[in-house]
């Protein structure tokens, strides 16, 4: 047999390499592609994430300067709320004159309109029921009021609401709270006497005056 026929058992071991050789091509291109697909989908993913940071962080500026911007104003139109719940609730009840029935009408829509207006910008009521946690973060303690009839240290009564701006505390609630108990141990020097000991020093030192 010449050198240009090769025998049959050559041709078939050839054969058997191009195919073990063109295999192992297709593999390493199979692998190759798989790791460059996985490369690609975190890649996505990152910036899929940076666009949500992003998104968030021009949300969280966003109100930010919309709080700054309306605070000042905010705080002016708390001084009209104000007065207008002190007149509602000076109000006499028993009154058959109809231009005071009138004008007390005028006065509850005016303070509900005034309203509205607060909680179409984020301004928000602070006003903890009886019986509520005190909480230094929201609320101002103004006096203790022993024997009562809710836990110790817990709101009694409310003696002016406060409001909060878009997460922001604007003014916090001024509150009356139940006395400690007797015979408990003293707080330390400049200690918030209200403070549950099991929350972060965080709200320690908050400045809650107007």
């Amino acid at each position: 047999m010449s050198e240009d026929n090769p025998p049959p058992e050559a041709s078939r071991e050839f054969g058997d390499d191009a195919d073990a050789f063109i295999a192992a091509a297709e593999a390493d291109q199979i692998a190759a592609l798989k790791a460059e697909a996985v490369g690609l989908k975190e890649q996505a993913l990152r910036y899929a994430a940076e666009a949500e940071n992003t998104k968030r962080r021009a949300e969280r500026e966003a109100n930010d300067a919309r709080a700054y911007a309306i605070q000042k104003v905010a705080r002016d139109l708390l001084g009209v709320a104000d007065n207008l719940a002190r007149a509602l609730a000076h109000v006499p009840g028993d009154s058959a004159d109809p231009a005071v029935k009138n004008f007390v009408l005028g006065i509850e829509m005016t303070e509900k309109e005034l309203h509205g207006a607060f909680d179409r910008n984020g301004l928000k009521r602070i006003a903890p029921a009886r019986g509520d946690k005190f909480d230094p973060h929201r609320h101002q303690a103004m006096m203790e009021l022993p024997g009562t009839d809710v836990a110790a240290g817990a709101v009694v009564e409310v003696m002016q609401p406060g409001y909060d701006l878009l997460g922001r505390l604007v003014r916090p609630a001024m509150v009356v709270v139940a006395a400690k108990v007797a015979g408990a141990e003293a707080p330390m020097a400049g200690a918030n006497p209200y403070r549950d000991s099991a929350e972060d020093e965080a709200g320690a030192n908050l400045d809650t005056r107007t």
